[in-house]
């Protein structure tokens, strides 16, 4: 019975020993844990932070991008006004100068034939 007694002695103390090499890798393990979840908060902190700037970001490109657009319109706008307005002076000159030279030649024709009328 002696022998007995001592190999469950022996087992109970080989069981104590797996019990506290356990306990250690369950120390260990929650060490690991306790920083890795320290780092996934600041992984999460920074994933937070960085989408809200994205975000701000974008937002900001957004009005860029329309404030761009509404000035370009705006400058095609002014650049098809000035040029209606260029043809549009242009056309005005032409009736200018054709109404000018009519006259002057009517004033010729006119002084040519009151000078002709004197003569006869």
């Amino acid at each position: 019975m002696c022998e007995h007694g001592a190999a469950l002695q022996t087992y109970n103390q080989e069981l104590v020993k797996c019990k506290n090499e356990i306990v250690d890798v369950i120390y260990k393990e929650e060490a690991e844990k306790a920083v890795l979840e320290k780092k996934l908060d600041a992984l999460r902190n920074r994933l937070s932070t960085l989408n809200k700037s994205l975000e701000y970001h974008k937002s900001l490109y957004e009005n860029y991008d329309k404030t761009i657009k509404d000035t370009e319109e705006g400058f095609r706008k002014i650049l098809e006004s000035s040029q209606a307005l260029l043809h549009l002076a242009q056309h005005e000159a032409n009736k200018l100068d054709y109404s000018s030279s009519s006259n002057s030649k009517k004033e010729k024709c006119s002084h040519y034939e009151n000078a002709t009328d004197t003569n006869y």
